[in-house]
């Protein structure tokens, strides 16, 4: 038996004798897909060259297939990577296009053609989430970046340094916070986005016999806050929670119901390193001591909506094991949502698509996956396109309602009605909707069962379609002799649903 099959054995005994009877019963459940699970992909820019050579047509040809794909695959949220040095693949006032947009900083693509703005309106037609993906402080992956006229670094050159071949923002510096803050507002202000999004790259990741070269600001805004050399890290990772408290501060007073989310790396600290033993029993990089990312203490706080932590490793690996990881960020108290970051390379090549999602699946607190990156979907990688289609996500599914934002369902549709036509029935009816007001129907879902069968909104088999219009087409059977009964109901910009409204159809 492979090592990975012995973990999952152990895993469903552990279960079954402990006597946990809501996680045996999510156990039985593993092979019904679940209505409510958050499938996110990212599509990252940084260091991606095929952007640069694409006309605007060409790009909306490329996009318009992958979204297609990945909508295909059973994926609901796009991550997408819209800031990758400080600059932009959108229009922007406050920071140049960016170099793998275009192929030279601050140079514009034809027309003035705004990527995000189009991704945006594309994912939503297809009752996708758009999660713009913004790294914070990087301001150049290469020291030899030649910088737009109007990047900032051209303004305050003292507020940036360089470390391991990279330039970045001085995370101690207030001025940094704030203008990064300005940015995020910009997007959320001007662009109809989902969430707010941001990975495992706050301090750059520690390189041996390397300092990180802070004293300047260190002297100029630790020491006098009461900071000591012994405590610099803790001056590090409250530079890091000011940041995310006033971004959560800045969504929030803009939009309340964007989200704000973190994908931190996969462990927050080694057991072995923590005095009170509450650390991974792993043996790597760290979140607390490593990144001064403290993402615990941001969940605890409640600035961010949703915790994503990358478990790339495979299932029993010597250093950081997959099980071991899940469990623990699991077994955290409950506040937001937790997904699950999933290296699909390597969960291809080790033939743990199934092991991992069945883990994920079964823990009580994990309410869905992201998967890194969306290119090895795409490329269907090791056949798990065609997993995902076929089997984890063959039917498709509604993101867990945010009910600690808001929990108060929609008003239900109105005047549901069907008209025939000549291969079908429309189904037609009218909501209350507005732009801007979240606790309205922002999409809707359409149920449907046949004759004699029992109303249940809760399996997913019987979703027949998720749109954001306020028709859907259905197409006749068997010669128009089957009886089918349809439910509609609306779902707001937290993901609450409404009650049903049900008609009876004969097709």
């Amino acid at each position: 038996m492979s090592r990975k099959n012995v973990y999952w054995l152990l895993f469903v005994v552990f279960f079954i004798l402990t006597g946990c009877v809501t996680t045996r019963q999510r156990l039985a459940d593993l092979e019904k897909p679940p209505k409510r699970e958050f499938r996110g992909a990212w599509i990252q820019t940084v260091f991606q060259d095929e952007y640069k050579e694409m006309t605007p047509a060409q790009m909306k040809k490329d996009f318009i297939r992958k979204l297609d794909f990945l909508h295909e695959c059973g994926i609901n949220a796009l991550i997408f990577q819209v800031r990758p040095e400080a600059d932009a693949f959108y229009k922007s006032d406050l920071e140049p296009w960016s170099r793998f947009y275009t192929g030279k900083q601050g140079r514009a693509p034809e027309g003035d053609f705004d990527l995000m703005a189009f991704l945006i309106d594309e994912c939503h037609k297809r009752s996708m989430e758009f999660h713009a993906w913004l790294n914070p402080y990087r301001a150049a992956a290469s020291n030899t970046l030649e910088f737009a006229e109007s990047h900032i670094i051209n303004t305050y050159p003292g507020r940036f340094v360089r470390y391991n071949n990279l330039i970045l923002f001085d995370p101690g510096q207030p001025q940094n916070q704030r203008f990064i803050c300005s940015v995020v507002r910009d997007i959320v202000e001007r662009y109809d986005v989902d969430a707010i999004h941001m990975d495992d790259y706050f301090y750059p990741y520690p390189v041996s016999g390397m300092p990180f070269p802070d004293d300047k600001s260190f002297e100029k805004y630790g020491i006098p806050k009461g900071f000591t050399e012994a405590t610099r890290g803790d001056w590090r990772r409250q530079n890091v929670n000011t940041l995310i408290h006033e971004l959560s501060q800045t969504i929030k007073n803009v939009k309340p119901w964007v989200r704000f989310g973190i994908s931190p790396f996969g462990i927050y600290r080694n057991k072995k390193n923590t005095p009170d033993g509450s650390g991974s029993e792993t043996n790597g990089l760290q979140n607390y001591d490593d990144l001064y990312a403290d993402i615990l203490y941001w969940v605890e706080q409640g600035w961010i909506d949703y915790n994503l932590p990358q478990l790339y490793w495979e299932i029993g690996h010597s250093a950081a094991d997959y099980v071991t990881l899940i469990r623990w960020w699991n077994n955290l108290p409950k506040n937001g949502h937790l997904y699950i970051g999933q290296d699909v390379a390597r969960t291809m090549k080790s033939n743990e698509l199934k092991a991992k999602i069945d883990y994920a699946r079964a823990l009580k607190n994990v309410d869905g996956n992201c998967f890194w990156p969306a290119n090895e979907i795409l490329w269907d990688n090791g056949g798990g396109a065609d997993s995902l289609k076929q089997h984890f996500h063959r039917y498709p599914a509604l993101i867990p309602a945010y009910t600690d934002m808001y929990s108060r369902l929609p008003e239900s549709v109105l005047n549901l009605r069907a008209e025939k036509t000549a291969d079908g029935l429309m189904l037609n009816w009218a909501a209350l909707r507005k732009q801007d007001t979240p606790h309205l129907a922002n999409y809707f879902v359409i149920y449907c069962f046949g004759r004699g069968e029992r109303i249940n909104l809760d399996n997913p088999a019987n979703i027949l379609e998720i749109t954001k219009e306020t028709s859907c087409f259905v197409p006749y059977r068997n010669g128009g002799k089957n009886t089918f009964r349809f439910v509609v109901t609306a779902v707001d910009r937290y993901h609450n649903e409404s009650k049903g409204k049900r008609i009876n159809l004969k097709l």
